[in-house]
């Protein structure tokens, strides 16, 4: 049962990095800082977009306008957290 809960706990981990690592290229790719006709930049953009985007456009629909400022990956992080927290700390002392 234990693995079963680190493999959990190491694919939100795994998503939180490929979240932060989105935001970081949304961003860089905004101020035109990296070259988005360079096929590996585009080809990585494409994936981080493929990637997080299902989770993010949901949230996004709930959301007030901000003008221009995009919060939803702060708030998937923070459901990220609480998830790895109620499962470690609620769910697995009652299952072990």
């Amino acid at each position: 049962m234990y693995a079963l809960f680190q493999t959990i706990d190491l694919a939100l981990s795994i998503f939180t990095w490929i979240l932060i690592g989105s935001a970081i290229f949304s961003w860089l790719y905004a101020f035109n800082v990296i070259n988005s006709s360079n096929r590996f930049v585009a080809a990585l953009g494409q994936f981080l977009y493929n990637v997080t985007e299902p989770v993010l456009r949901p949230i996004r629909r709930f959301m007030p306008d901000l003008g221009g400022i995009d919060i939803s990956p702060i708030i998937v992080l923070l459901i990220i957290f609480f998830l790895r927290s109620f499962l470690w700390n609620s769910v697995y002392p009652l299952v072990a």
